[in-house]
């Protein structure tokens, strides 16, 4: 090890980084330098995303033009034009990304590939829009999205504007590893500029965003937008600019930004956790909102591809909408709008099932894909035709994603479009509350939620022991059917089989008499598993919604109880 902490420091352009390790090692902490040492930062599907500090297994300036090196070798092996159509880079409030955007752009011009670099902090959707709008081969955005203030990240984007999938993470992955152990070329900002190497994407690029919304047809619903006012945060991120813009220029002039958390900080000094999902991260903006009686409280995660909504309920409190419910409307609302025979919509597995009967009864494509939205939007790109045109995708944990725009999750056109549903439905003199209650009635009421459970990392793999002996029955309900995503297959209680149209995982899907459901998930990193639940609550024609939730509420927590204990036996 003491060799590679020696070319590490020969090799480090941050003295900063460099004397950090000094002082590590003056101090003798062995534990830490393996650490950091003891392997290397892996390059995945989400790219890298990491701790930031010094040497290979952290988030530093080295790593990032190592790679940057990388990224350029597989761009130019794989996209002959790439040397021409170039790469637009992005980053986020956090204090090391300027940096570390930088450092991306000095190694990629260095190889020749021309760099569209933001003059300031950019939300990701717009990389991902930029990729596309620009026609460049490749974008790269530095970020660690939600994630402590110690993370920080770096996301690709291919050709079609969405994320990288198989095998291009592989391949960029092994072109970084001989990165690292070749000497670096760089060039300096200004040298690349020069060389017209470097273009500067500023007003008019984040306008071109701007346009192609205002554009968008399923963007362009402007009913009596002055009915409704919206409380709205921006969590210390970079969404607040281009959020409030959106929301003005389609007519929302009741917006109240949360002034303690508008501007960029990648300190997050309000929020412990900048994540929505978080108890407590949306306090602030909740309190904004009841301050004017606002009808939405709304927040963008720090990097604006992800939207959390509370709305007011009739008695003036706030409730948080889950993940869920907010796709589950905005897919309802979108059909409304549109001939629904040619349109395609999709979620993920571990999402509620409701988006597939919604689009299944409106006679609208569907489809359904692993976690994560890269899949969603490739998938998507596959699946769409002349006779089918993507319309909206979304996955539980607050991503969303409507018509072509963008091709990943962006929480601002997602914001844009929740508020001009919001405002059509009090233009009719209705709520949130009542639209979904309307769904529920007509579909069942569809409550999830999710488990993690820690697993002895000496005993033998769950998947294994679940696949060895198969449950008949979870929580006294029938299994009708087992989705085996490791064997691409579907096992019915009768033995039937047939074979399933995504890609192998090693995942298990229960579907249960009744409509419930349990998806089980392995930890690929850790000794944990994720588990999945899902029941469906008929509501009587007599009843009240409450009653159903209270009906719903107990089944959840009966099938979530009997479900963990078996997965202890």
């Amino acid at each position: 090890m003491s060799r590679d902490i020696e070319r590490w420091l020969e090799r480090d352009p941050d003295p900063d980084t460099r004397e950090e390790l000094r002082q590590l090692l003056r101090s003798g902490d062995e534990e830490e330098l393996r650490q950091r040492f003891d392997g290397r930062l892996a390059f995945g599907t989400a790219g890298l995303r990491g701790i930031v500090g010094a040497g290979p297994n952290r988030m530093n300036r080295l790593v990032l033009q190592e790679t940057a090196t990388g990224l350029a070798h597989y761009l130019k092996s794989r996209q002959g034009q790439a040397a021409s159509r170039g790469v637009v880079i992005g980053y986020d409030g956090r204090p090391d990304s300027r940096q570390f955007a930088g450092d991306t752009a000095s190694a990629l011009t260095a190889q020749g590939i021309p760099v569209f670099l933001t003059a300031r902090v950019a939300p990701t959707p717009l990389v991902a829009f930029g990729v596309k709008h620009l026609g460049a081969a490749a974008g790269v955005v530095v970020t660690a999205s939600h994630n402590p203030p110690q993370y920080n990240g770096f996301k690709v984007y291919w050709s079609n504007g969405a994320q990288i999938i198989p095998p291009h993470d592989s391949g960029i992955a092994a072109e970084i590893d001989n990165a690292a152990r070749a000497e670096l070329a760089l060039l300096s900002l200004d040298q690349a500029e020069a060389q017209g190497l470097l273009t500067w994407l500023d007003t008019p690029f984040f306008d071109a965003y701007r346009r192609m919304v205002e554009a968008s047809p399923l963007l362009s619903n402007h009913s009596q937008p002055q009915a409704i006012s919206i409380a709205y945060t921006a969590m210390h991120g970079v969404g607040a600019e281009m959020a409030e813009t959106l929301l003005a220029d389609a007519g929302f002039d009741r917006v109240y930004s949360v002034a303690a958390q508008r501007q960029p900080d990648g300190t997050f000094p309000t929020v412990p956790f900048p994540n929505p999902e978080e108890p407590g991260a949306m306090d602030l903006v909740i309190a904004e909102a009841a301050k004017h009686r606002a009808t939405l409280a709304c927040a963008n995660d720090p990097d604006a591809d992800r939207l959390a909504v509370a709305a007011r309920t009739d008695d003036g409190h706030y409730k948080m909408l889950t993940g869920d419910q907010v796709g589950i409307l905005l897919g309802h609302y979108l059909l409304s709008h549109t001939t629904p025979e040619q349109q395609l919509m999709g979620t993920s597995i571990v999402s509620s099932s409701l988006l597939e009967k919604l689009a299944r009864a409106a006679g609208a494509g569907y489809y359904q894909t692993l976690t994560g939205f890269k899949w969603l939007t490739n998938v998507a790109m596959q699946r769409q035709d002349p006779e089918h045109r993507f319309l909206f995708a979304y996955e539980e944990a607050l991503g969303y994603t409507v018509g072509e725009v963008v091709w990943d999750k962006d929480g601002l056109s997602a914001l844009l479009a929740f508020a001009q549903m919001t405002a059509e439905l009090a233009a009719q003199g209705m709520t949130l509350w009542d639209r979904l209650e309307s769904i529920y009635r007509q579909h069942g009421l569809h409550l999830n939620a999710q488990r993690s459970i820690a697993l002895d990392p000496a005993a033998p793999a769950v998947g294994d022991k679940l696949r060895a002996d198969p449950p008949k029955r979870i929580a006294g309900q029938a299994v009708t059917a087992v989705d085996d995503l490791k064997a691409s297959l579907r096992v019915y209680a009768d033995g039937r089989t047939e074979p399933l149209d995504l890609p192998g995982s090693d995942v298990l899907i229960y579907q249960l008499r009744g409509g419930a459901r349990v998806v089980v998930r392995p930890s690929g990193t850790e000794p944990k598993l994720k588990c999945y639940y899902e029941v469906v609550e008929p509501i009587g024609r007599e009843e009240s919604l409450e009653q159903a939730q209270l009906r719903a509420d107990a089944r959840m927590a009966d099938l979530i109880r009997q479900h963990q204990a078996s997965l202890a036996e």
